[in-house]
């Protein structure tokens, strides 16, 4: 992870207009138990969520999250979830440590960008047990939830290629993390499958793989700067652009849906036409990294009183449903049958490893 915590603060705090404040605390509503229950026989694990900036109503990655810890508690009915919202990364540590104090029997934190802080409270907390979601750690007690989004990205870059009318196509990030840029490079190398399965020459707009260069936002709430980016790949001849940016990204939505049909857009983590309804006729499809079940699995593992290994953690891939390129739902009948077709024989490409999917910003 690149050393750039200062640059982020500032960036995110300028272009979203916040001040450092409390962590918002948030605990699922408590149920009670029959008498002489299973459940109430068993002893109750707390599940606790620091997230990320955005809160749980991000819309992507935060929601996936905290949805992992309700379903986790529907199954096993001895997981007690709770989460605390950071609204800087100021508050990935006091979040952390926090609930170490609290005696939690899984800390969660929530991101990439909470990589290096989880290591040091992790290594300081040997006693307690630990996961991460979009990153690693060489801690025992650290369990890493990671996944491979630039297969289900290719995808998603073969689809735009197939789908733009323009033969322009972009995508821009929240910001220059490997597990944002790793979506864009898995979407341009799409867009090239399809130019040399095609014989065409669709233009990939916000990002260059191979500089490693491209358009970020510098934040993953401020819907503004979301607009302001779109706006101007538009006006580069984008109509079919995929933000990796969190509620940043509702801004690109806003710009499509006043569109009137001249831009689509790709979400990311979570099936857009659940995650943000009102956007669901500008949502072509979604690059889903299924951070809800990785997180229920894991949760319900510990629950039972089985062991999270370190090594080698959770790796979603396309061959495990850990990521998807989602339904087209509205745009169903606007996909035509033979892209659908080259779709899914892609997909099974990339499993068999007949299609090689390749990013350096991939889990090692």
């Amino acid at each position: 992870m690149r050393p750039v915590r200062g640059k982020r603060i500032v960036a995110i705090l300028a272009a979203g207009g916040l001040t450092l404040a409390a962590a918002a605390c948030g605990e699922a509503p408590e149920e009670s138990a029959s008498t002489g229950s299973s459940a109430a026989a068993t002893a109750a694990y707390k599940a606790c969520m620091v997230t990320d900036l955005g809160g749980i109503d991000d819309k992507s990655f935060n929601a996936s999250a905290w949805a992992g810890l309700q379903a986790a508690k529907a199954e096993a009915p001895n997981v007690e979830p709770k989460y605390v919202a950071s609204s800087s990364e100021a508050d990935y540590e006091p979040g952390l440590r926090g609930y170490v104090t609290q005696g939690c029997n899984f800390i969660l934190a929530v991101g990439g960008l909470m990589g290096d802080v989880t290591t040091k409270v992790a290594k300081e907390s040997a006693s307690s047990q630990f996961g991460i979601v979009d990153s690693s750690s060489g801690n025992s007690n650290v369990y890493p939830m990671q996944f491979a989004t630039h297969q289900a990205a290719f995808l998603a870059g073969y689809l735009a290629a197939g789908y733009s009318k323009t033969g322009k196509v972009a995508t821009y990030g929240g910001m220059k993390i490997p597990p944002v840029t790793i979506f864009m490079d898995g979407f341009a190398d799409g867009v090239a499958h399809y130019n040399k399965a095609k014989s065409k020459d669709v233009k990939v707009l916000g990002w260059d793989k191979a500089a490693q260069n491209g358009s970020f936002a510098d934040s993953f709430i401020d819907q503004n700067k979301g607009k302001s980016i779109t706006d101007t790949l538009v006006g580069q001849g984008a109509d079919v652009i995929m933000p990796v940016a969190g509620g940043t990204g509702l801004g690109t939505a806003a710009v499509a849906k006043d569109s009137s049909g001249k831009l689509s857009v790709i979400w990311v983590d979570q099936d857009g036409c659940t995650s943000a309804a009102q956007y669901c006729d500008v949502f072509l499809s979604t690059v889903v990294k299924n951070i809800e079940a990785a997180v229920k699995q894991a949760v319900v593992k510990g629950a039972k009183g089985e062991a999270l290994a370190a090594s080698p953690g959770y790796l979603g891939t396309l061959e495990n449903d850990g990521v998807s390129l989602a339904p087209f739902n509205k745009f169903e009948s606007k996909v035509d049958a033979a892209l659908k077709t080259e779709l899914e024989k892609l997909k099974a490409d990339i499993v068999a490893g007949t299609v090689k999917v390749e990013s350096a910003n991939a889990p090692k």
